[in-house]
């Protein structure tokens, strides 16, 4: 349905600037994506801008609009001397524009259109998908409604009743005050629009219209949201029909079909739930994202009709094998995706065309990856169409205010307006599974009520109070359904609860710069830089091997976040180039090592379990050593044999008590026996006998993940997945199969690194 309508878009007759402007060009890119170059002048981005409510009339009004540029307090400027492709912002090169928008600038836009004759008799509805950040509209010098507030959200205005009949003429300000407000901007900030240095996490910013702009006609009683949430225990979806113009308590019918084979239907009453049978459910999942056809139709003398899409499934927190994770569909599988921030070198804010902004999502799927996080920024609709039609779990931002400051009472009230705004226009999506509230403590405020307050706003979903509450002076509301770390390199781990899932909201950062496709040549950064394509897939791919040997069966990790799908702007720690012309990894490789993590989460197995409070002995594995246990001397970590003729000295030596993971309770601490408080620990890649200090990093290298092996149990570091105790040459070290150092030999690596739990030789 939604593709067929893209073809079906009215051009509207007189669209245009309002009066004959200058020839408009676009400004060169900084850098050139595959779709620069295809973005049409007129009407770009033409598709179907609201795919789950969509009626056959509408009419796009894209394309070139004069524009102005005026003080702040100014008002509407007597001649508009530049002209504008919308919906690029004036910052970018796409818009033609491509200039600093700051707090001192008001933007103006104008065109003029007539209403298509078929249209005659219907509302005229006068759409936004977004504009960023304060928008007034009139339309023949009468403004239509209230001003909108908000950068995120879609808006609409009724504006039959200031149309003249003949050509009209709207025009448009918007006012940004970015990082010098108090509103809702994610990674915006005022700079240079063209490539500059500065190893900066945050980008350039993006003002006025940024999503599509488009007309519509409906009846004056008419639908404007269909509320959807999926009941596998009964097999129904449960739909509520929004409405407007005295559509309330409305008879609607609401159909679900499939093939267009009707599968249920029901009749009920606009604002009011409905429950539609979806018998022989078959169930949305990444690998198989299916979706039911649905339409409500308005019955008796109101006269609407909407079409739209639903994904059957459930998404839940539950204990599996003692510990919590999310189950989709009632089954655990883990989440591996990545940081998506959503930023374009020639539109910024704006994918230039349609084909890109399901590009991004598509290189998910081909390189494994099950989940995207979209990082503080919320893209259009037509973005979540494309992951429910592909099959990527989505766990959606809300965008944050500046970090640099506490919020005020007016911003506060402002963000969680339009967070609400958000959760509603995004509430049926299948892909969206988790809400993510806040970051690192940027803008922080009240964490737990927002928490709770976006959980019975929509109890559908999952619920994230912090992303990264280990980080930044971030403060944890100790609600929601999972509590979220952020560890670079990592993975780490993030310590296991009795309540919340534990997830890793970002670690990765792996670097690698490419010749000829730098936003600023020599300029980029990352979290670890890597010498080759070799090292950086070499890198990768032990760190989602780390998690499927140890942080997700011995630590209790459910999901992670890798940072980036691409580079942005001065970051170049993305899988893929800025400018998406270079996918800088393996792909086959990165995909392998993906599905062998989610396979491995479906098939997960019980934890190994130690004697928590008991003593024990250590003792190698390796053939031809099997008569040496781990001890202590001196402070350090070795091996040596023990037998019943040894000394009572070195028996004690050899007797751990084991405790609770001092970093992780799933996992475990051995804890000296003849020095209390003193534990085996690894610092600096050597292994010894230390008290914890009480730090993190203290707590996590004295904490100890063990996995079933062959003969006996691994133990990876808590704070290191993929790196184990091993000996060698009697010595104890954090080793790395195949690594860089001497005690990383790949030879003897497995048997090395096996350990028989024994009974203690001093108990």
């Amino acid at each position: 349905m939604v593709p067929a309508l893209a073809a079906t878009a009215l051009l509207v007759s007189g669209a245009g600037p309002s009066h004959a402007a200058p020839a408009w060009d676009p400004k060169p890119s900084p850098m050139t994506t595959p779709w620069t170059n295809q973005v049409p002048v007129d009407h770009p981005l033409p598709e179907y801008p609201r795919p789950q409510l969509t009626r056959p009339d509408w009419a796009d009004l894209n394309g070139i609009w004069d524009f102005a540029v005026t003080s702040r307090d100014a008002g509407q400027p007597t001649t508009f001397g530049e002209q504008i492709r919308v919906p690029f912002v004036p910052e970018s090169a796409l818009s033609g524009v491509q200039r600093k928008i700051t707090q001192n600038d008001k933007l103006w836009y104008k065109r003029t259109f007539t209403v298509p004759s078929g249209w005659s008799g219907r509302h005229i509805q006068l759409n936004f998908g977004a504009s960023d950040w304060e928008t007034t509209v009139w339309v023949n010098g009468r403004q239509a409604g209230a001003a909108h507030r908000g950068g995120y959200d879609a808006f609409s205005y009724d504006i039959t009743p200031l149309l003249n009949g003949g050509t009209n003429t709207i025009v448009i300000s918007v006012y940004d005050p970015t990082e010098t407000g108090g509103q809702a901007i994610g990674k915006q900030r005022v700079q240079d629009v063209t490539p500059h240095p500065g190893k900066s996490i945050v980008y350039t910013a993006s003002s006025g219209i940024w999503q599509t702009v488009w007309l519509e006609p409906t009846a004056t009683a008419h639908i404007t949201r269909l509320d959807m949430v999926p009941r596998l225990e009964d097999s129904t979806l449960r739909v509520t029909v929004r409405g407007a113009g005295g559509a309330d308590g409305t008879s609607v019918k609401v159909t679900v079909s499939s093939g267009g084979t009707t599968v249920g239907s029901t009749t009920g009453t606009v604002g009011t739930e409905l429950s539609v049978p979806v018998p022989n459910t078959h169930l949305w999942t990444p690998e198989d994202p299916f979706l039911y056809d649905v339409t409500a139709e308005l019955t008796g003398t109101a006269a609407d009709k909407v079409g739209s899409y639903t994904g059957m499934r459930s998404i839940a927190v539950k204990d599996v094998g003692g510990v919590r994770r999310p189950v989709l569909n009632g089954r655990f599988v883990f989440q591996t995706g990545t940081l998506d921030q959503g930023y374009w070198p020639d539109g910024i804010y704006t994918a230039p065309t349609d084909e890109a902004l399901k590009y991004d999502l598509q290189k998910h799927k081909d390189l494994g990856f099950n989940m995207v996080r979209k990082h503080i920024k919320v893209e259009p609709q037509r973005w979540f169409y494309w992951a429910d039609r592909l099959g990527l779990l989505v766990w959606q931002d809300m965008p944050s205010m500046d970090s640099g400051k506490t919020p005020d009472t007016a911003a506060r009230t402002q963000w969680e307006s339009e967070y609400r705004a958000i959760i509603d226009q995004h509430r049926s999506s299948p892909s969206l599974i988790q809400w993510v509230d806040q970051n690192e403590g940027w803008g922080q405020y009240d964490q737990a009520r927002i928490a709770d307050m976006v959980k019975a706003y929509d109890p559908s979903r999952l619920v994230d109070n912090m992303s990264g509450v280990n980080c930044c002076a971030a403060k944890d509301g100790g609600n929601g359904d999972v509590i979220d770390n952020h560890n670079y390199v990592g993975p780490g781990n993030t310590p296991t609860e009795p309540v919340r899932a534990s997830v890793l909201g970002e670690y990765g950062g792996l670097g690698y710069r490419v010749p000829g496709h730098e936003w600023y040549p020599g300029g980029g950064f990352s979290y670890e830089d890597q010498p080759t394509t070799t090292a950086l897939n070499n890198r990768l791919v032990g760190l989602l091997d780390g998690m499927r040997e140890n942080t997700m069966p011995a630590g209790g990790l459910s999901a992670s976040v890798y940072t980036q799908i691409t580079d942005v702007e001065n970051e170049a720690n993305g899988l893929m180039s800025y400018d998406r012309q270079v996918v800088k990894v393996d792909q086959a490789r990165v995909r392998a090592a993906n599905q062998a993590l989610i396979a491995a989460s479906r098939s997960l197995g019980a934890t190994v379990k130690l004697p928590v409070g008991q003593n024990v002995s250590i003792r190698v594995t390796t053939p031809g050593y099997t008569d040496r246990y781990i001890r202590h001397y001196d402070g350090l970590g070795f091996t040596e044999v023990v037998d019943s003729a040894s000394g009572d000295v070195l028996k004690q030596d050899a007797t751990w008590t084991v405790r609770p993971g001092l970093a992780n309770k799933l996992c475990y601490s051995f804890e000296s026996r003849n020095y209390p408080g003193e534990y085996l620990r690894h610092r600096e890649f050597r292994v010894r006998r230390e008290a914890s200090d009480g730090s993190t990093v203290s707590k996590e290298d004295a904490t100890w993940c063990p996995v079933q092996g062959s003969g006996g149990v691994r133990m990876s570091a808590a704070g290191f997945p993929g790196q184990y105790l091993r000996h060698i040459n009697a010595e104890l070290w954090l080793a790395q199969s195949g690594s860089t150092h001497p005690w990383d030999n790949p030879a003897g690596f497995t048997e090395d690194t096996t350990w028989a739990i024994e009974p203690p030789w001093a108990p």
